[in-house]
């Protein structure tokens, strides 16, 4: 009878334990989703608004208190910091995506419209940055590379495919880019962009070698 209470006692504790462990995991993941949403209603809400938008509506979009948004963010410095950081993880990270299911040379052609709509959403945030980390801020640093790196992979991609000419230097396609993304606070930037990257793409397939 008594190792019979044991055995019980035993499990009964052995569940004590595991719901004493699951609840902080549970925790950490309802605080991670909450991040997450906060971070994507402030991109929505400052492409639409600005930098200046409400944190109570950024708050409310996500669909938590303002208190939640706080704990996270504590200055509205830090979260333009958590977008900036988002966009260009969302610009980077895409790349393996647009070559598994695209032709490099089309897959370059779809991160170039992409970069442009990061280039529009990030002036804002860019600036603002700046003034509270600093111009020189690693920040920038990091982003550069990891951008440098995107556009690295989908050249040499396109490059071993056949369908861009060989001598493309993706340092050089991205100075390209940046002046393209000059006038994308103007009026109709956004068709003027498209037809813009078309026609740099011609010039990257010009002279190309046949697809391999």
């Amino acid at each position: 009878m008594s190792s019979w209470r044991y055995g019980v006692s035993r499990s009964a504790q052995q569940v004590d334990d595991e719901a004493v462990a699951a609840a902080p995991r549970a925790q950490r993941a309802d605080a991670k989703r909450n991040r997450e949403l906060l971070v994507t209603a402030a991109a929505e809400l400052f492409d639409e608004r600005g930098i200046e938008a409400p944190l109570e509506e950024i708050a409310r979009r996500a669909q938590v208190g303002i208190g939640t948004l706080y704990r996270h963010f504590p200055t509205r410095d830090v979260l333009i910091e958590a977008v900036y950081r988002h966009e260009v993880e969302m610009l980077c990270d895409g790349v393996d995506d647009l070559l598994a299911h695209n032709p490099p040379d089309a897959a370059l052609a779809a991160w170039m419209r992409a970069f442009a709509l990061y280039v529009a959403r990030k002036r804002g945030m860019a600036m603002a940055l700046k003034s509270f980390l600093g111009a020189d801020s690693d920040l920038f640093t990091q982003s550069h590379q990891r951008i440098q790196g995107a556009i690295g992979t989908l050249v040499a991609a396109a490059v071993d495919a056949g369908t861009i000419r060989s001598d493309v230097d993706p340092s050089d396609l991205l100075r390209a880019m940046g002046g393209i993304c000059m006038a994308a606070d103007t009026p109709g930037w956004a068709d003027r962009t498209g037809r813009l990257v078309d026609l740099l793409m011609d010039g990257l397939r010009y002279g190309a070698p046949a697809p391999r």
